[in-house]
């Protein structure tokens, strides 16, 4: 092979071009690189930060979730004892009225049965006066003996 002319124009062409491109183009494209590693380098750091509130929001939601439960729980067991409450005031409410109506029954019993003595008083006052009548044969004045009648209604 034979080292000519061309071969070294060639060569110093190459030598120029090299030299140009690391003077002017190299650096721009450098440049160029190395803002993509740093937006590269801060997504990531983005996406990290990310993953971490990720992790902060749902710890956080976990405890507000918790202490809804906790909330809601107080809730039912406030209104389950409430109800057992008015089930008890309810209960005792039934029995005052329950015994209320019970004595009120005993007492109006009670003025029957004095009113049926009464009526079965005079029932049988007549009863005897009619059968002291027969027997006697004569009739018995009820206006005058009205004392004697009296003390024997009050005997039986």
């Amino acid at each position: 092979m034979d080292i000519n002319a061309t071969i070294i124009g060639q060569t110093i062409a190459m030598i120029f071009f090299v030299w140009f491109c690391m003077k002017y183009i190299w650096p721009h494209i450098m440049d160029a690189i190395e803002a993509r590693q740093k937006e590269i380098a801060d997504g990531l750091t983005a996406a990290e930060k990310g993953k971490s509130d990720l992790a902060a929001a749902e710890s956080k939601a976990q405890s507000i979730i918790s202490e809804a439960r906790g909330q809601a729980k107080e809730i039912v067991d406030q209104a389950s004892a409430r109800a057992s409450d008015i089930v008890d005031e309810a209960r005792v409410d039934g029995e005052a009225e329950k015994r209320r109506q019970l004595e009120s029954t005993q007492a109006e019993i009670e003025v029957e049965i004095n009113r049926a003595r009464d009526e079965l008083r005079g029932q049988v006052a007549a009863i005897a006066v009619a059968g002291a009548e027969k027997v006697l044969s004569r009739e018995i004045d009820a206006g005058t003996h009205k004392d004697l009648l009296d003390g024997l209604a009050a005997e039986l």
